[in-house]
């Protein structure tokens, strides 16, 4: 099954492995993900405020490309998610929106909100299933204490983007689980770890990751996961202690026997 694929600009460079894994482990699940043709950046953060409609533009043009193949748009990134799905959101409760949005995309292009956003752990909760995942792991990853650290851009803001509970998420945790692998619930696993303040002031970039990997570390895991480039990074990078941070579609390709040792 076909799916169009928005990959974003850091899946490209930084993050190649959650790009790579991404489409190798869906191909084994049996969907091919079709990256959309001339896509651009999504903007990494979505702008509130009302009268910014060009940087929104990029997003616009990724959700009509999935309406128009498919119906529905799917990406990796938890930023470029964040995106898209606010974007596509603002059709709904806004009228000048819409309007101000076509009257730049006319007459190449119209659309009102028609996609559907998919992240692709939904597409494993939701459509193949963490119970029919779990059939096809070659590689059971026994014996590992996996910390899911969700951050803030899969989660918030909750009415819009209705991926899991913003407090209490469980989607990773079960997502390891069907990988054969023991989730490590931590406190921290859904607090910011100072992503974007990391250009503007490092210390309290490093305070708050560093408070998040500690989190994990004091309740055992072996590593944790994550679906955000710039989690990553800061984690690996900002912490004062790091242990090792993975991309989720790199344990994915693993325990699906896609990655030789």
């Amino acid at each position: 099954m076909k799916i169009a694929y928005y990959p974003g600009c850091t899946l490209k460079n930084k993050a190649k492995d959650l790009d790579r894994y991404a489409i190798e482990a869906a191909a084994a699940l049996g969907y091919e993900l079709e990256e959309i043709e001339n896509w651009q950046c999504c903007g990494g953060a979505y702008t509130s405020a009302k009268d910014e409609i060009a940087t929104k533009l990029p997003a616009v043009r990724a959700l009509a490309n999935g309406r128009d193949n498919g119906g529905r748009v799917l990406t990796v990134c938890s930023a470029c998610y964040n995106v898209l799905k606010q974007t596509n959101h603002e059709f709904t409760v806004n009228p000048d929106f819409d309007l101000r949005v076509n009257n730049y995309m006319k007459p190449d292009t119209e659309y009102h909100g028609e996609a559907d956003v998919l992240h692709y752990l939904e597409l494993l909760r939701d459509e193949i299933g963490f119970n029919n995942l779990a059939k096809k792991v070659v590689k059971p990853l026994k014996g590992k204490k996996i910390a899911a650290y969700y951050g803030c851009l899969l989660l918030r803001p909750s009415d819009v983007l209705a991926f899991d509970s913003p407090e209490n998420p469980e989607i990773m945790e079960n997502f390891i689980r069907a990988l054969g692998a023991e989730p490590v619930i931590y406190p921290m696993r859904n607090e910011c770890c100072g992503g974007y303040i990391t250009l503007e002031d490092r210390n309290q970039a490093k305070k708050r990751s560093s408070a998040v990997v500690e989190s994990a570390k004091d309740m055992g895991a072996d590593f944790m996961i994550t679906a955000c480039p710039l989690c990553l990074y800061n984690l690996t990078k900002n912490a004062n202690d790091p242990i090792p941070v993975r991309y989720f579609t790199e344990v994915l390709a693993e325990a699906l026997g896609l990655i030789e040792e």
